[in-house]
């Protein structure tokens, strides 16, 4: 199951397919492209293998705590998603590309060196924020280069590297965990870094998108510190009290921010948060659907394998396998709706893949157990709400992208994708107080998650549907 649009493209503000410039050797730009975002995006499912050693690891520390490991991530990539896109843009798409790329690989090495779980949170953080950086430059490389005749499949390739590293990540975090530990999730990426950021020396061509002014560094900070307060004052709220004044001062304190940085977007020239594409109808129904999506998918990632390794005693290799099939059905179903469905069908695609995604969670609600039920229960379930998730999100990055102008086609895809990392974010961070909620090894905490994600997937199919009122042809640029 992917927690990236395994069809989308992040954000490239200004910068539209075939963007003119001499041609140099677009299969190596492609090829260091995918790379990146291979390794970007497979920390994300090999994390959520490696979860129960963590746990492991740092006893004194609880779920909702742990839940940071993952939440910290995608905090810093949906922040700084969009502001990135415009550095890049500004600055130049290689020199950004190997500098966060060269990040992300430091920041891996302090993440496998960590000695705490604070240590280990902070190290998170920096891999999200050079990730962000990471994708949007790879994407405007490839757009900047490739022959507008082939535009199209290398996009393709390009997101198929999300929907790869998705669908390897934990069979491949189960082998390295069990073998090896957690710290070596993070440890592969050194290696794969250098080499990447070596050939990207030589090989990638500087491009520019020509006259961007740099991101609002006011309107990202007000948005990076309200996404954190809100996670923050859900993942302690049960430590604090719901009704306290710290709970209660950090979640309203967040919600401030974000507004702030929201209002000061609307404004200004180079804005935060390109709050200009919502008013186009389809693309805000499509993002605030995603904003959903992404927070069950999240949910239902981070808690399977802390239920198989805690409730049904499986180990680490063997709950990474366990998982494999939901993300193969998702990256399979991601390339098949991204290859078929027509955008009149796509509100149809998110509203049944979503409608599904909550159907399997009711009957895990109903149907988790202590009993160990891999062929009659949980196989079913991953391979249905694998798919499910797949299909959706591709159907919602497809909608959110042709519901713009061509022109506007990279933005679109890069507000969708901080949509749902933002809506992952929380849902991780719910997940995280909903287990800890609970005495440890309990079957109910595991139920109310699945409970969770039904509901949040029975929002977003519903959102999704009210595309079918607001889906219109794209315009010209």
């Amino acid at each position: 199951m992917s927690s990236t649009a395994s069809s989308a493209s992040p954000a490239i503000p200004g910068a539209p397919p075939g963007v003119p410039g001499t041609v140099t050797r677009p299969g190596l730009v492609l090829l260091l492209s995918s790379g990146a975002t291979f390794i970007a995006f497979l920390d994300t499912t090999v994390v959520n293998v490696a979860f129960p050693d963590l746990a492991t690891s740092f006893p004194a520390d609880r779920v909702s705590d742990l839940s940071w490991v993952v939440s910290s991530y995608a905090v810093l990539f949906a922040a700084l998603l969009t502001p990135m896109g415009r550095i890049a843009d500004a600055v130049g798409r290689k020199r950004v590309f190997l500098l966060s790329l060269s990040a992300f690989t430091v920041a891996s090495a302090l993440c496998a060196a960590a000695p705490d779980l604070p240590f280990l949170i902070v190290a998170r953080a920096l891999q999200g924020a050079a990730a962000a950086g990471m994708i949007p430059a790879a994407l405007g490389l490839v757009l900047a280069t490739t022959p507008p005749a082939r535009l199209a499949a290398a996009i393709g390739a390009w997101g198929a590297a999300g929907s790869m590293a998705s669908a390897a990540g934990p069979a491949l975090g189960g082998v390295l965990v069990d073998v090896f530990g957690w710290r070596a999730v993070f440890l592969i990426n050194i290696p794969v870094g250098a080499a990447l950021v070596t050939a990207g020396i030589r090989g990638l061509p500087e491009r520019r998108g020509g006259g961007r002014s740099l991101p609002d560094p006011f309107g990202t900070g007000a948005l990076t510190a309200g996404i954190a307060l809100l996670v923050l004052g859900l993942t302690k709220g049960s430590d604090w009290n719901w009704d306290s004044a710290a709970t209660i001062g950090t979640t309203a304190g967040g919600a401030a921010l974000g507004t702030l940085a929201l209002l000061r977007s609307v404004h200004h020239s180079a804005p935060a948060v390109e709050t200009g594409l919502f008013g186009n109808r389809t693309f805000a129904v499509a993002s605030t659907s995603a904003a959903f999506t992404g927070a069950a998918l999240f949910a239902w990632l981070l808690s399977g394998p802390l239920f198989l390794t805690s409730l049904w005693h499986y180990s680490v290799l063997k709950a990474g396998f366990a998982v494999t099939p939901g993300a193969l059905t998702s990256a399979l179903a991601a390339v098949a709706v991204g290859r078929r469905a027509k955008p009149h069908h796509l509100p149809f695609v998110v509203g049944a893949a979503m409608a599904a995604s909550a159907a399997v969670g009711v009957w895990g609600w109903l149907q988790l157990g202590t009993d160990t039920r891999f062929l009659s229960l949980w196989l079913p379930m991953g391979l249905v709400g694998g798919a499910a998730f797949g299909g959706a999100l591709t159907a919602l990055s497809t909608a959110a992208a042709t519901a713009l102008p061509p022109a506007q086609f990279a933005s679109g895809l890069g507000m969708s994708t901080t949509a749902r990392q933002l809506g992952g974010a929380l849902g991780a961070a719910a997940t995280g107080t909903i287990i800890a909620a609970h005495h440890v090894g309990s079957v109910q905490a595991f139920r109310d998650v699945y409970l969770a994600c039904a509901l949040l997937a029975a929002t977003a199919a519903s959102v999704g549907l009210a595309m079918t009122r607001t889906l219109t042809r794209p315009k010209e640029s």
